[in-house]
């Protein structure tokens, strides 16, 4: 891939990473610095089941079925989003594709408008260290600031900086033993995407152990290059 050649046609960028490597943060700021547009599979389809597409109704009738959503709903939904006039200036993928057959199936989408995977970001991580960041953390309930055992402790213990509620909370699967089963099924999952990219020579690697600064910047220069 030439990065200092611009995309004839938006670009797409995938982030991959376990739970807890800071994928949403980063691409929020990406959402910011760029203009791109965050897409997430959730979001996709909660937002086309409330908008009642063809595609939404169908996810829908799943759903409400207690069943998982097919690639071929999902992606049919995906291709309904990408023409929408605010991805104009590219998007982020974040939780799809999560297999190889997804991979394949998403390819051949956007090759039908000319499109193309501009990159595979894989934001790497300590399996170790991630278990003490994603164990450590707690929330705001009132406001959502977010806290951490460790590294991020409130001035006034059980109070929230930001609004000064007494409402702390932590997700019932943020400790160890889920974490790591977590990893351990993300690592499963996502081998075989990684060589996947690797193999098409679009798989960018960044220390996602790093501060959010540092990962922020070398995730932007991926970027400008990609977009120059």
């Amino acid at each position: 891939m030439d990065g200092a050649r611009k995309p004839q046609t938006p670009p797409v960028l995938i982030l991959l990473g376990p739970p807890g490597a800071g994928k949403g943060t980063q691409a929020r700021m990406l959402e910011d610095q760029f203009g791109l547009v965050q897409l997430s599979t959730g979001d996709l389809l909660r937002a086309a089941v409330a908008f009642g597409s063809k595609a939404g109704k169908a996810a829908k009738t799943v759903m409400e079925a207690g069943d998982l959503v097919s690639d071929d709903i999902v992606i049919a939904i995906l291709r309904d989003r990408l023409a929408a006039p605010d991805c104009a200036k590219g998007v982020i993928l974040d939780g799809f594709p999560r297999t190889t057959a997804q991979a394949e199936a998403l390819d051949q989408m956007l090759g039908e408008t000319g499109q193309q995977i501009n990159a595979a970001i894989l934001l790497e991580v300590d399996d170790v260290k991630m278990v003490v960041r994603i164990a450590g953390r707690f929330t705001c309930g009132a406001c959502g600031e977010g806290y951490h055992d460790e590294f991020k402790q409130p001035k006034t213990a059980g109070i929230c900086d930001n609004c000064g509620a007494e409402q702390m909370t932590r997700r019932a699967d943020d400790n160890a033993k889920t974490v790591m089963s977590r990893l351990d099924a993300y690592h499963e999952q996502t081998a075989p995407l990684i060589t996947y990219y690797d193999d098409k020579g679009v798989l960018r690697r960044v220390d996602a152990m790093k501060d959010i600064a540092t990962i922020q910047n070398a995730l932007a220069t991926l970027t400008e290059n990609i977009m120059a």
